[in-house]
């Protein structure tokens, strides 16, 4: 009877840009600066879209949905990767990973999906231009970004539990 190998792994040793001690304020500086100017960007996107009555329409309602998921699919990484930066650590418990792995997961299909109805919603506003209300009616878009996230949550968790 063969034996097999019954070692658990509790964390992850993450690599880095780089070991240099020097340039880990830079890299955090820069990091934190690019976070931060991706946030407030996808806010001021969110908040336009949603006082300015002239913006509610299809296409910023699919925009607004994609700036949120950007704001979240950020949000799922770079903080982590701030800490490790400020902490100087490099490592990251396997749950940690696999919660991070989810979201990401999450996120960016949230992102392509999003990408595929705002095309949809072009392509019915190029070919048929009479019917586009009676088509892209609110109804409709809040349905097709409400079966995305389904979707995304339960192949994201499927993936997730497959990895486990």
């Amino acid at each position: 009877m063969e034996s097999a190998n019954h070692t658990g792994i509790a964390e992850f040793v993450l690599l880095g840009l780089s070991d240099d001690p020097q340039l880990q304020p830079l890299f955090f500086g820069l990091f934190l600066c690019m976070y931060l100017v991706t946030l407030l960007g996808n806010l001021l996107i969110i908040l336009a879209v949603s006082f300015d009555s002239h913006l509610h329409s299809p296409i910023y309602f699919f925009l607004c949905n994609l700036s949120f998921v950007e704001l979240c699919l950020t949000s799922a990484t770079i903080p982590k990767m701030l800490v490790n930066i400020q902490a100087q650590r490099k490592d990251i418990s396997y749950r940690s990973c696999l919660t991070q792995v989810y979201f990401l997961m999450i996120f960016a299909g949230m992102d392509n999906f999003l990408l595929t109805l705002m095309a949809y919603n072009h392509f019915v506003a190029i070919c048929q231009p009479l019917n586009y209300m009676v088509i892209m009616n609110p109804q409709l878009c809040v349905l097709l970004v409400l079966l995305s996230w389904l979707i995304m949550f339960w192949v994201s968790l499927l993936h997730i539990l497959l990895l486990k």
